[in-house]
């Protein structure tokens, strides 16, 4: 059977989403990632002392998170009601203009309120990207292009990484929200969807969060892809970004830098995140692409644990490994996206990706209330473990959506 044609101007118009997407949340995932990277380096100039500095550090990482949940049902439901350009305008105009004014903080709680209102800002673009990309793609190819996104986007992470350990970490800041201001240009050229034009003339509740938590086989699946995705920022938000303590706990003489574990774990996650798209658009299967990569986060965190402190290259070369086992955000969020109605599509596509983000602020307050018991290695080992167990539960409660057709509402 030959595959169906496409118009000439609905594949240009899923190209430019595309591109545009890709690029957002390339600065989306700089914004995001260039906080961890200048920490240390930022909290020193503040004049937060050495031994405070994991402390501030979690509590400014906890604003931004808690910024991303706040921002995450936002966005989500702006999405779903006025559109999915509202959300790519709104939200990098946010982040972009708090990642700006980060450069001028003096005090930690200018630096706390800027990382709160750029964790609402950041937690639109993804979501959103992957929601718009999907209803313009066919419905057999729209896993290769949220792939694309996903990878060229977490390229981001790459490019602070490389800035904020060759920079100052103002100018580290300036650079990002440079980046997001120049993107707006870009943004004038993108449409909606027909799906989403097409719902504006139905009489449908559209953008209702709550929906999406009404006990039953809606919250089921809606909570299952939360769960399902906790790993990955274990992964990122305690092991990679604390990279130093952990690097001290397994008793190295060397420490390693965050800077650098971020760069090698985030090459991983760039690998990662083209091979889960891949191997789900090859299995045709979203969830097995997703199994496989939470069994080798359970392979590399034991990995990390246990030889990770042998030597300075085998802690990063971990560190690439655990971000490759982190790559399977994007199939995560088209999943999510295919998941639920066009109705309720954004909402749940931007709230998923946020509440996984934002799991950082539990995994971070776990680890420190075990910590005292069982030290940092037997609490990180705990926490991990039991997000790993969770997430492979909650898989059992998501639907396969390989191929859906993704024109359908949410009664």
């Amino acid at each position: 059977m030959n595959a169906p044609s496409v118009p000439i101007d609905l594949q240009r118009a899923a190209r430019l989403a595309i591109l545009v997407s890709a690029l957002g949340y390339f600065v989306d995932i700089y914004d995001m990632v260039i906080f961890s990277v200048v920490r240390a380096q930022s909290l020193d100039a503040l004049g937060v002392p050495a031994a405070e500095r994991m402390s501030a550090g979690v509590r400014l990482l906890n604003m931004q998170m808690a910024g991303m949940l706040v921002g995450g049902v936002l966005w989500g439901i702006l999405g779903d009601k006025r559109g999915r350009l509202s959300v790519l305008f709104g939200s990098i105009f946010l982040y972009s203009a708090a990642n700006f004014a980060n450069a001028f903080v003096q005090t930690m709680e200018q630096y706390a309120l800027l990382r709160l209102l750029a964790g609402i800002g950041l937690a639109g673009e993804l979501g959103a990207g992957i929601t718009l990309v999907s209803e313009l793609m066919s419905r057999e190819s729209r896993g290769y292009g949220t792939t694309l996104v996903a990878t060229n986007g977490v390229l981001g992470a790459i490019a602070a990484a490389l800035v904020g350990s060759r920079m100052d970490w103002r100018t580290a800041y300036l650079v990002g929200g440079c980046l997001g201001f120049a993107l707006l240009c870009m943004r004038m050229t993108v449409h909606e969807p027909r799906l989403f034009t097409a719902l504006q003339e139905q009489q449908v509740s559209r953008g209702n969060f709550l929906r999406l938590l009404k006990p039953g086989p809606t919250a089921r699946r809606y909570l299952s892809l939360v769960l399902a995705g906790v790993p990955i920022w274990f992964v990122i938000g305690v092991l990679i970004t604390f990279a130093p303590e952990f690097g001290r706990e397994l008793g190295m003489k060397e420490l390693p830098s965050t800077a650098q574990a971020v760069l090698a774990g985030n090459v991983g996650t760039v690998l990662g995140d083209l091979a889960s798209g891949l191997f789900s658009q090859l299995t045709q299967s979203r969830k097995r692409s997703v199994a496989l990569f939470l069994a080798l986060g359970a392979l590399f965190t034991g990995v990390f644990f246990t030889l990770g402190g042998s030597s300075l290259w085998f802690f990063y070369t971990c560190c690439a490994a655990l971000g490759f086992s982190a790559g399977y955000m994007a199939v995560l969020v088209t999943i999510a996206a295919e998941q639920f109605g066009t109705n309720l599509r954004a909402t749940a596509a931007t709230t998923v990706p946020n509440l996984i983000r934002g799991s950082t602020v539990l995994l971070t307050s776990g680890l420190q209330l075990a910590t005292p018991v069982l030290g940092l290695r037997g609490s990180a080992l705990c926490v991990g473990g039991l997000s790993l167990l969770l997430a492979f539960i909650a898989l059992r409660g998501i639907d396969e959506t390989f191929a859906r057709d993704l024109d359908f509402l949410e009664e």
